[in-house]
């Protein structure tokens, strides 16, 4: 097994522990370089075979795996790896990298367990960052990145959030809050669309936010869209409670800035205003 190891010292021990694998072995070194040029990294670049990934994810232990959506000429072999590592190392926080944020791409690399996608067109320094904000439990993707979520979130089954006995985590009038707040309503169109106040709207957002253990609307969105009906079934074994996705980043892009995206935490269900359309 052709690897690029970088031995991890009493120096280096507490850097975020990255794994690069790139579509071709030496993108991948490539890759592993030039992250290694920022001191809170210690990168080990390996060969873009899904073999040599999951026997270097098991002895390396990396916080983080950056992988390429396409590997040994497949453009599905990266989104199969990314399953099979959601799977085998729960712990571990996969980023998709891809040459283009095609929408199917990207719903694809949700739905398989990323924590983050990244298109090559971005800079190395925005890679930095998005490594960081995924190691720091957080979901890095675009606002128009986000959009694409939403509307494959729209045209899927009715949002059914279950644990692993198959009840239901919400009750039906929480369920109908998170199909507005995925339509991207305000508290206010929400209040008026479901006959209630904004008060009692804010109330059941906190319970939805505590339910589901997530802090702002667009985890909430991603959440259903994870766990919707017709994906329950994929998702590894346990209470889906607890596979809820941590604080979501959302980095605007230069093709995406006309649509801002504002993501807030806990403070959140006190806006009336939109939060991520």
């Amino acid at each position: 097994m052709a690897q690029n190891l970088l031995t991890l010292s009493p120096e280096n021990s507490e850097k975020i522990r990255v794994l690069a694998a790139d579509s071709t072995r030496m993108s991948s070194q490539l890759l592993a370089e030039s992250l290694a040029q920022d001191r809170q990294f210690a990168v080990t670049g390996i060969e873009p075979k899904p073999s040599s990934i999951l026997e270097a994810v098991a002895q390396q232990k990396p916080h983080v795996v950056l992988v390429s959506s396409v590997l040994e000429g497949s453009a599905t072999m990266g989104f199969d790896l990314t399953r099979q590592l959601r799977s085998a190392h729960a712990d571990v926080r996969v980023i998709l990298l891809m040459d283009a944020s095609r929408s199917s791409a990207v719903v694809e690399a949700f739905r398989c367990g990323a924590r983050g996608v990244f298109a090559r067109t971005e800079s190395s320094k925005t890679l930095a960052k998005c490594i960081s904000s995924v190691h720091q439990g957080q979901v890095w993707a675009n606002s128009a990145e986000l959009r694409y979520l939403l509307e494959a979130l729209r045209e899927s089954e009715p949002i059914r959030l279950t644990d692993s006995r198959g009840e239901a985590i919400l009750s039906k009038r929480e369920q109908d809050v998170v199909r507005c707040v995925a339509e991207g309503f305000s508290n206010r169109e929400i209040a008026s669309r479901l006959k209630l106040t904004e008060h009692t709207v804010k109330n059941y957002l906190f319970r939805i936010f505590d339910k589901l253990g997530v802090s702002s609307r667009v985890e909430v969105v991603l959440y259903a869209f994870r766990f919707r009906k017709d994906l329950v079934e994929t998702s590894p074994a346990g209470d889906a409670r607890g596979a809820a996705l941590g604080p979501v980043h959302a980095k605007h892009s230069k093709t995406a800035s006309s649509v801002p995206l504002a993501v807030k935490r806990a403070a959140d269900p006190m806006k009336g205003t939109r939060t991520y359309m």
